[in-house]
């Protein structure tokens, strides 16, 4: 597992997270996750929610800054 430290962390079911963890990917998480979404939009928070071990509404309540970060998390275990 990969920490990542949220600049705006996030309150979440009464629970303030700071802090997300997400581990490597394999093909099954983007198999599951392809086949979990109806669009391309959801894809992406629905992946790195499965990586982190969250909700996919916890993804989506990040803060943009934040969530670029997870982006580039994942684009660093594909290099």
């Amino acid at each position: 597992m990969e920490p990542i430290t949220l600049d705006y962390p996030v309150d979440f079911g009464g629970v303030e997270i700071k802090e997300l963890n997400m581990r490597r990917a394999k093909v099954r998480d983007q198999k599951a996750a392809r086949k979990s979404t109806k669009n391309d939009a959801d894809y992406e928070s629905v992946l790195f929610a499965n990586l982190c071990e969250v909700s996919p509404d916890l993804i989506d309540d990040l803060d943009m800054k934040d969530y670029k970060k997870l982006q580039e998390k994942y684009k660093g275990f594909l290099s």
